[in-house]
């Protein structure tokens, strides 16, 4: 009789996803699938949170998508306002939204960039005037119509806020030059300060089309589509110089570049890139932190049609979170540290529609749904649950040649307070995969030597389940997987011993 041998997979995913690489040719640290899952402090794949709904009644979007656009505007006096954009309306507030669109005024799109400039908030779209908001003043006017404005205001659909002044970039038939406002004062255009500069000679490719601009480690970085610059001196922009180039990768999406601590990330054509400055060789050298799951990624960018994709970053979770609403589905790239193949690991939020974010100052993540906004937290998404998935890749137990013949799948699980779930589990790459169910316990509760359909409590306060099943089949690799019902409570897994004998050469 062959002897049973155990295969352990400690902190399964602990990599992450990957669906690029030949799956013969991982281990087991990858994850085939990892849906609804986030990557833990502690390394262990575990359930995302939930989207806990906040607005009460979604009346003021009717018919559209929903919110589109977020933004937290505090005032000199600490006062906090949170602006959103959906059914061609701008509003205020969260739990009710608030229709503050001027009343004269003709919006057309919902895809508002808003930034912050010495106590006022600006709204800028493509092909819409600008509008502003005061505290003073207490709505929200087209910039024509408040006191002090002077000049010509370009109607584009990039603004950044940065170095005590506005720039604006991104204008319809004129998207090679950079506009900045007079300083400290985002009314004021083409007096005192302010000024352009057209990159018509700069593009290392003789031409390119601004998407997005940073402020990065005193650096004005831009980006084009197909190329980046970067710029010393914008406290000063008359006089701010070129000081590094790349022709080699550029910016698809606004809304997708975000500072996580010392570095840039943005979605770039082939991926999401790394912006990291090496100042010994003064260049700009790239990564493709996405490069696990770079074909599904691009595949996924493709089918985006309006190109309206939006990422945030949130420290507190120690996430870049990136959704694609037309693929129906959110990447979360866990940036803790890079991995040896210097990308990040990913997991994965299928059928979850996100249509915008914001992270305000205390770390609240706000999220931009049909029914207005919601909220990053609890376990469950506006009262449904939802179902964590994690499978490995083939497994070959160090003998590829050989007939696997499963006898128990067995995983010591964190938290999953009463969940229930299934162990996955198939062979030679099929997918019609067999199932067992479990059942957890409750925390609390100190059982020793106690089974119950299968599970093992052993300890007090912080749930900690083992769940068997016997299983069967046989194969010459093997697939394993476990789904859980995420409601109300988090779920991690900590490990999985899968029990097999190794039969004959094949």
């Amino acid at each position: 009789m062959n002897q049973l041998q155990n295969i352990t997979i400690s902190a399964p995913s602990f990599s992450g996803l990957n669906t690029q690489d030949s799956p013969l040719g991982l281990d087991s640290t990858w994850a085939s699938v990892a849906d609804h899952c986030v990557i833990d402090q502690y390394g262990r794949i575990g359930s995302r949170k939930g989207i806990s709904q906040l607005t009460a009644s979604s009346a003021p979007l009717g018919s559209s998508n929903g919110i589109v656009s977020m933004f937290e505007f505090v005032d000199g006096s600490g006062n906090e306002t949170i602006f959103s954009t959906g059914n061609n309306k701008i509003f205020s507030g969260t739990t009710t939204l608030t229709d503050e669109t001027p009343g004269s005024y003709t919006v057309t799109g919902n895809d508002w960039k808003m930034v912050s400039l010495a106590g006022k908030c600006y709204f800028f779209q493509r092909d819409h005037e600008p509008l502003v908001y005061s505290t003073a003043s207490g709505a929200v006017e087209a910039m024509t119509d408040v006191h002090g404005y002077s000049g010509t205001v370009q109607e584009g659909n990039e603004v950044l806020a940065a170095y005590g002044r506005l720039w604006v970039a991104d204008i319809t038939d004129d998207k090679q030059v950079v506009y900045w406002s007079d300083f400290l004062n985002g009314l004021v255009w083409h007096s005192g300060s302010s000024g352009s500069i057209d990159l018509a000679k700069h593009w290392p490719r003789g031409y390119d089309e601004i998407v997005a601009l940073a402020a990065h480690n005193g650096y004005l970085i831009i980006f084009g589509k197909e190329s980046i610059l970067m710029y010393s001196g914008a406290e000063s922009p008359s006089t701010m110089q070129l000081v590094d180039t790349t022709d080699s990768v550029g910016c698809i999406a606004r809304d997708t570049v975000h500072a996580v601590g010392p570095d840039l990330l943005f979605l770039s054509s082939a991926g999401l890139r790394s912006l990291g400055r090496t100042i010994q060789e003064d260049s700009l050298p790239m990564a493709d932190v996405s490069k696990n799951v770079r074909n599904e990624l691009l595949s996924a960018i493709a089918a985006q049609s309006d190109n309206i994709i939006k990422a945030v970053y949130s420290p507190e979770n120690a996430f870049y979170l990136l959704s694609l609403t037309d693929s129906s589905v959110v990447y979360c790239f866990d940036v803790r540290g890079l991995l040896e193949n210097q990308s990040y690991r990913v997991t994965k939020w299928p059928s979850t529609e996100l249509e915008s974010f914001l992270r305000d100052r205390d770390g609240t993540l706000y999220l931009g749904v049909e029914n207005g906004i919601a909220k990053y937290n609890g376990y469950d998404d506006e009262g449904a649950s939802y179902t964590m998935r994690y499978f490995s890749h083939p497994l070959t137990f160090d003998a590829p040649a050989n007939l696997k013949f499963l006898k128990k799948i067995r995983a010591t699980i964190i938290g999953g307070n009463l969940a229930t779930g299934n162990f996955r589990w198939g062979y030679d790459y099929k997918e019609n995969y067999d199932s067992r169910p479990f059942v957890l316990g409750t925390s609390g509760i100190a059982e020793y030597n106690i089974g119950e359909y299968g599970i093992s409590e052993y300890s007090v306060g912080v749930l900690t389940s083992r769940a068997d099943v016997n299983v069967g089949g046989s194969g010459s690799v093997v697939t394993v997987g476990v789904e859980a019902v995420i409601e109300g409570s988090s779920l991690s897994l900590q490990e999985l011993n899968i029990q097999s004998t190794i039969g004959r050469l094949i």
